[in-house]
Formats: structure tokens, sequence, C-alpha cells
């Protein structure tokens, strides 16, 4: 018998007996744990019967569609830009995103004849760009609205921005792409300066109203001191006379509660006005009262900062746990002459990429789930599930317990390597 028949024998073994103890495990998604949304508990009963606004409105009554004063303003601050550009709403930054792109495909943005999909005939499609490997749920808006999806590779300093700029050169029914510009879903990229200020150019070379959706979901999310910076898309564009093509969006879904936070969407004033009149169709308002009692609880950037670094003190040992199980289990070990598997190291964001050895994604989340241990399902972080190599996996430590995680990551390293040996 070799070295690799007696190891797999050893890893099957070891597999069939945590089997046996039926775990229930879940490293799916990028929840914020218990003890993160308890930082924010101060929230509950804040406002002590004070419901008036900087501007001397009540709160509680109908209006204020682009939100209240003091929420615009801290929105403002956060996203770098006017309290003019910005406009406040629900508790859900993918919300803002699914209606606005859902807006201008049905109804333009900028009145009837802009709309998208009356550019679309002959039965073509309209289209947009995935940076990939990326996040599921903007793929899943795309999918729900009928647009074409075309995956864009991934580098380290963000989308090859030239696939980016050929395509929408080529291409005029290419109406938008996705970012996660800052510790990118799923990879933890930051875009570098050279790659915003080619985004910044795009729609110089777009076809008309061509629009980057800049989900800047993990901008005060680090992990490490001396976080890198990125650099502020809206101000380039404004340089560039291309303001109306960003769409800036922020929330503070894993700052305070993730289910009751408040989501801001930042671009021209014309954009913000467009959309807002679109908006008020369906609603009279959003919840002012959690926006004043969010600017009440958090102050300013400072007491966001604060508060960010006590998250980071919850998630940062969880990282550390995921990444040395990798390190320990899996690090400089071979199957074939090739690596068992490559892993990031972000420094900030929520997400671990793993990259199996092509062709072995779905059999290790296969596995890992038969032995009690929930992950993302494989190929997830490509559009139309459609992982190319087959090998990319989404790690998501944040809601889980250090104790959880030792059990799970147990559970994956064995899982990568008993794959890798039994497709050898």
């Amino acid at each position: 018998m070799t070295n690799a028949q007696a190891r797999l024998q050893e890893l099957q073994s070891a597999y069939q007996q945590i089997k046996a103890r039926k775990l229930n495990l879940d490293l799916t998604r990028g929840k914020p744990a218990t003890a993160q949304l308890d930082l924010s508990n101060a929230l509950d009963g804040i406002l002590q019967g004070n419901y008036r606004c900087a501007d001397g409105t009540d709160a509680r009554n109908y209006g204020g569609g682009l939100g209240i004063p003091e929420a615009r303003q801290f929105a403002a601050d956060y996203l770098e830009t006017r309290p003019a550009q910005v406009m406040v709403g629900g508790n859900s930054s993918l919300q803002l995103m699914y209606q606005y792109v859902a807006n201008a495909h049905i109804n333009g943005v900028k009145g009837a004849d802009s709309a998208w999909s009356k550019e679309a005939r002959d039965g073509q499609k309209v289209k947009f760009l995935c940076p990939a490997p990326g996040y599921d749920r903007h793929f899943s808006v795309c999918e729900a609205l009928g647009i074409e999806m075309i995956p864009v590779a991934m580098t380290e300093e963000g989308p090859d921005m030239d696939q980016v700029e050929q395509l929408v050169k080529s291409d005029s029914l290419i109406k938008g792409i996705w970012c996660v510009p800052k510790y990118a879903n799923p990879n933890g990229v930051v875009y570098s300066d050279a790659v915003v200020s080619r985004f910044a150019a795009l729609a110089k070379i777009a076809g008309a109203n061509f629009r980057i959706m800049w989900d800047n979901a993990y901008a005060e999310h680090h992990l490490v001191d001396n976080p890198p910076e990125l650099a502020n898309l809206l101000s380039l564009c404004e340089q560039q006379g291309t303001l109306d093509s960003a769409i800036v969006i922020g929330s503070t879904s894993k700052i305070t509660f993730a289910g009751a936070g408040m989501a801001f969407i930042a671009s021209s004033e014309a954009n913000i006005k467009q959309f807002a009149d679109y908006l008020g169709i369906s609603t009279i308002g959003p919840d002012k009262v959690n926006q004043l009692r969010h600017v009440r609880f958090l102050k300013n950037m400072d007491g966001l900062r604060s508060l960010m670094q006590q998250h980071r003190a919850i998630l940062q040992p969880k990282f550390e746990r995921v990444l040395k199980h990798l390190d320990d289990s899996l690090a400089g070990k071979t199957v074939n002459g090739q690596p068992l598997g490559n892993w990031t190291r972000p420094q900030g964001g929520y997400f671990v990429l793993f990259d199996t050895q092509p062709g072995l994604a779905d059999k290790v989340v296969k596995l890992c789930a038969e032995a009690g241990v929930k992950l993302t399902p494989a190929g997830s972080t490509w559009p139309y599930q459609r992982d190319p190599n087959n090998s990319n996996i989404r790690l998501a430590p944040s809601f889980p317990s250090l104790e959880e995680i030792d059990e799970a990551m147990a559970v994956f390293v064995l899982c990568v390597e008993l794959a890798s040996l039994e497709a050898a």
C-alpha cells in the first residue's frame, strides 16, 4: 500500500466517525454574531420620547422621502460626498440596489425613453458585467430582471479593466457593472487607485445610461491596523463629468442591527431626485424614527469607527482561527504535485475565499454537508452558478463561535484532502 492509499483510508475512516457525530454547523452567510448585535443594544429606547429632527419635523409622521437631514449628513460623511447627493432609505442596501436597477431597466433613468429594456430588440438582452468571483445576491438581481450577465476576471487590484473597457466599448447593451470595491465579496480585494480612476471614465466609452453599481458594503469593516484606503469614485466621476454613472451604496447592516439598520445611496443630484420620485410611488417615506435613533447612537464617523473597533475585536479571532486551520492542515501539502488549495488573507470584510484543485469544489461542499457542515453552494460566487473551474468556496466565519469554527474547519480541511485524494 502506498503512502497516498494509507492516507486515503485514514481520512475515510475519520470522515465516517465525524458523520456519526451528526454535527449541525453553518459557514454559509456573512451574518453578524449575536455578540456583534449586542454592541448596538443602546439603540433601543435612545430617543426617550424626543422625535424632533434637526429641521424641526416629527420623525413619526409621513414624508421625508430623501431621509431626515441628520441621516443624510451622516450618510454623506460615510460615502464621502455631499448631503444633496444622498438619499437614506430603509434597512436594506440590497433593496435599494434592486429598486434602482429595476427602475432603470423598466422605467428609465431620465424618463421612459431612457429605459434600458427599450434598447433591447430582435431577441437581444440588456447586459451587466459581473466581476467574478463576486456577490451572489447581485447576480440574483440580474436573473430576476432577465438581464444577461457577463463574467469579468478579477485581479489583485480589482476587475480586469482592459477587459471591462473592451466589453463596454463593443456593446452598447451593456448597461452596468456590479462592484464591491473594498474587501470584495468574496475575495477581499480592495480596488486600486488606478482601477477606480478607470471606472470614473467608463461612461465616456459605454452606451447611453451606463451605471456603475458601487456596493461599498465593507467600507469600515477592517481586520487590520492601518487599513487600505479606497479612492473616491464620486469625486473622480465629478472631475470626469460622469457623475450620473456612479451609483454608490452603503448601509449600517453589519454595523448596528443587521435587519434594522439604515441604507443609503449616493449619485448626482438629478439621479437622486429621479430615484426618490420613483420610490415615492410606493412609499410616503422611510422609517425616519430608525434613522433618527441611528444618528443619535452613532453620532458621527468617529462614533462609528469606535464601534467598528469593537466589531473587529470579535471578528478578528474568528478569521485568525479559520486561517490557522488552513495553514496547519493544508499549507505545503500536494496531490499530483498540485497544492490542496489556495486561500485569501483578507484585511477586512466578512469572507475567506478558498480555491480547491480544479473540479472539486462541489464535491468538497457535498462531503461537508453530509458531515454536518453547511457551506455556500459551489458556484455561488459566479453568475448563473457556473464556476468555470469548479473551485471557489466561500467561507463565512462571522456568525459561529470559535468552538464551532474549530469543529467546522476540522471537517472542512479533512474534506478538502479527502476529495483531492479520491480524485487523484
